[in-house]
């Protein structure tokens, strides 16, 4: 591979995308004014809606409370994460019914009433654990899945849509001609979106953190290695929809057809808790969902890398995977 080849292809490639005004001015907006009509949205007072964790089976004396209208049970599967979710306001409580135990938050208004019903259900012998940990707001939760929308969408458009464009109006017949490589060409849209999409998410990032202040318990260095394999996972992908397309018509509606499903079923605007279990199988197919639970258990959780791993290890699995296909069916014309 010569450098001086890719490195011609990878700065026309930053110019023209710094050119287009527009586009440039829509990035940076469009998840602004987003983050910022949510948190006006959601803020005020608690909804109405009381979620409790489920462990262990339930014996009769607790019929009563789980007859409790209005209220969600959710059964869980490990009780330290359910401890987690109530300290964090996620859960208003979490009921241990084998060892006749609940959880509640001091501070939640929500957890305050859930007791109380719980109290005048008549199930009597349990033994109460307090927690006082902050409440996670909407906006804290909504902002990786905004900004791992933005990435998507810059990811899939700004180079399936733009190869296909230059297959269309001849320029890859004119690359074609020259010395430079398929994979010295692929390399330079790859690295030049990879560049604009980091930076252009971390601007987004600490501007909307000085408007908002939204919650960060992890390391931004996982965070960044996060966005990383995600937006290489997404790049990837745009790369396989526009290796033979000559139609940038259909190469829309094939990008609009893999975002959209995506941008629902990935977790960006509501939790995937009560969905079907079959589409919870699905969502996990999709890369979207591991930037965003990475970007979440960072932010939100605090986790390290042990305990996000999993996801970049996944994110560059299907990185590799759609990369490979990319360039194999890849053609200039």
């Amino acid at each position: 591979m010569k450098v001086r080849r890719w490195a011609a292809v990878f700065m026309a490639r930053n110019r023209e995308f710094l050119r287009d005004r527009t586009t440039l001015t829509w990035n940076l907006l469009f998840p602004l004014m987003l983050v910022l009509a949510f948190a006006f949205a959601f803020s005020g007072e608690q909804r109405p809606l009381y979620k409790v964790g489920l462990y262990g089976e339930p014996d009769a004396t607790l019929d009563t409370f789980l007859a409790t209208r209005y209220t969600q049970f959710l059964p869980v599967d490990s009780l330290n994460e359910a401890i987690a979710r109530v300290d964090r306001h996620q859960l208003d409580m979490l009921l241990d019914a084998g060892d006749r135990r609940y959880w509640i938050n001091s501070t939640s208004p929500r957890g305050y009433i859930v007791e109380r019903v719980l109290a005048g259900s008549g199930a009597g012998g349990l033994v109460r654990e307090t927690l006082s940990g902050k409440e996670v707001r909407y906006v804290d939760w909504l902002m990786p899945g905004v900004l791992g929308m933005n990435v998507m969408f810059s990811c899939l458009f700004g180079v399936g849509y733009v190869i296909v464009r230059y297959r269309k109006n001849g320029v890859l017949r004119r690359l074609k001609a020259t010395p430079l490589r398929a994979h010295e060409f692929l390399l330079a849209q790859i690295m030049s979106r990879l560049l604009l999409v980091v930076t252009v998410t971390v601007l987004l990032y600490f501007g909307t953190d000085l408007l908002v202040d939204f919650r960060m318990l992890g390391s931004y260095l996982n965070l960044l290695l996060v966005l990383l394999a995600g937006s290489v996972s997404l790049v990837s992908l745009g790369l396989v929809v526009a290796s033979r397309l000559h139609s940038d018509e259909l190469a829309g509606g094939i990008l609009n057809l893999l975002s959209w499903p995506m941008m629902f079923l990935s977790g960006v605007w509501f939790s995937l808790e009560g969905m079907h279990p079959l589409l919870q199988r699905l969502a996990l197919c999709l890369p979207l969902t591991h930037l965003i639970a990475g970007a979440r258990a960072v932010m939100i959780d605090g986790a390290g890398l042990l305990e996000m791993g999993h996801h970049v290890l996944i994110l560059m699995a299907m990185a590799l995977f759609f990369l490979g296909i990319g360039a194999w069916i890849f053609r200039w014309e």
